[in-house]
């Protein structure tokens, strides 16, 4: 099966080239990094020990930053290649990665690329986050006796019948993994049932991260501007979500003066065609990528990337968006670590036992309609007392998410251990 899949995309490398091409001209590749894509680095090997860490795009390659800090504080010397897809996260990860930790383009899964990719770095480790499996990637790498580990593992039903159908493939696949890491038990028991081995439940990463990070000096200017204003964050909107959110700011400024709606798209390049929607509504709105004044508006929407650790500093209350739209929602924990009064709307399939926990400790609040979002905004806006409640509640559960990092380092440790010993990090090598 695996040669008929590496005939499959020989045959299909014109379209592939076609693709890359095409992406490049709708801003989803850099041109000058396309080499990467075909397993060219554009960076040198670091010597001695290098873990490589893939994840698909921007969620999971910030979820890895808390378990690299980690990783490093254990060993000095090493060194941290990080994989995505996504030029949002490459740009964000310039920014982000700590010293000795570089990243670059996943290669696709055209057999020579990924050899070409595995001959340059040659990683002692290789760490998978969620649920980028791709074929050739862990065919070639279990190929050089690399350990290999899936971290953060997520299989939905959805999923779990598609790889149903790899039969063989897939339980062999899967058993090239020396630990697989649910996210939840319902994930682990589906990675059981197409085959693999040595699963177990380690939670969920994205919890597990430090709190966003901030430019102090743009912080302080942003809370001088908008000095006592009460301040809403509408954090990773999705498309119909910032129009019901400002119809909702518009009815509760006669009760809140001064309200400021901040709404920060999930991808902040829709920034433009938010301000076009809501102006065509009826609603003004300063945009943050052209340098609009946060202090001259109402409503705000925040389009740049990197910046959502400074807005939900200066939020009294957070709504989670995704939670709105069918889309299953983010994480709520990133508002909960910064001190947020957090409101989720009624789908919260992504994000089902955190959301269940938040309920539960009395850390959020949840909406079934835009009625109730309305209420309950206007409710904490009134009460600051039940805002510091709802805060202090979802930092205590965004501080115990923590365990999942600990179980992660837990289940490296072994293998971390036997890079220390003569040799251990080269024993793979010999087979490449």
């Amino acid at each position: 099966m695996m040669g008929l899949y590496a005939a499959a995309t020989t045959l299909a490398l014109p379209l592939i080239n076609r693709a890359l091409r095409q992406r490049v001209a709708a801003g989803k590749e850099i041109a000058g990094r396309l080499g990467e894509r075909r397993g060219i680095a554009g960076l040198a090997r670091p010597a001695g020990p290098l873990i490589w860490i893939h994840g698909a795009s921007l969620g999971e390659a910030m979820s890895t930053l808390a378990l690299i800090d980690a990783l490093q504080t254990r060993r000095a010397d090493l060194s941290v290649l990080v994989t995505t897809g996504t030029v949002t996260s490459a740009h964000v990860l310039a920014d982000r990665l700590p010293p000795r930790a570089m990243h670059q383009f996943a290669p696709l899964d055209h057999r020579p690329w990924v050899r070409c990719f595995l001959d340059h770095w040659q990683p002692d480790m290789a760490i998978w986050i969620e649920s980028e499996l791709w074929p050739a990637l862990l065919t070639e790498t279990a190929r050089r006796n690399i350990p290999m580990f899936l971290l953060n593992g997520r299989m939905s039903p959805r999923s779990t019948r598609r790889w149903r159908w790899g039969g063989v493939l897939t339980r062999r696949l899967l058993s090239r993994f020396s630990v697989i890491q649910a996210q939840d038990p319902d994930a682990a028991e589906r990675f059981r049932r197409l085959g693999a081995h040595q699963v177990s439940v380690g939670g969920n990463l994205k919890l597990a991260a430090a709190p966003l990070p901030v430019d102090t000096a743009a912080l302080a200017v942003a809370r001088d501007a908008i000095g006592q204003r009460p301040v809403l964050v509408a954090a990773s909107t999705h498309p119909g979500e910032e129009l019901r959110l400002a119809a909702i700011h518009r009815a509760l400024t006669p009760r809140h003066p001064g309200l400021l709606t901040i709404l920060a798209p999930r991808h902040p390049a829709r920034g433009a065609a938010v301000l076009a929607e809501l102006a065509a509504a009826g609603y003004a709105a300063g945009l943050r990528s052209r340098g609009d004044g946060i202090a001259d508006h109402e409503l705000y929407i925040a389009d740049t990337l990197g910046e959502l650790g400074l807005f939900y500093r200066l939020a009294e209350i957070t709504v989670v968006g995704g939670t709105l739209a069918p889309i299953g929602g983010h994480n709520p924990l990133e508002a909960g670590r910064l001190g947020c009064a957090i409101v989720i709307g009624p789908h919260t399939s992504r994000q089902h036992d955190t959301v269940t926990r938040l309920l539960a400790a009395g850390g959020a609040l949840q909406a079934g309609d835009d009625t109730a979002l309305e209420q309950h905004i206007g409710h904490l806006l009134s009460d600051p007392q039940a805002r510091s409640a709802l805060a202090r509640q979802a930092a205590l559960i965004a501080d115990d998410a923590g365990r999942a990092l600990d179980l992660a380092l837990v289940a490296l440790q072994p293998y971390l251990h036997h890079l220390d010993t003569p040799g251990g990090t080269d024993a793979h090598h010999a087979n490449a």
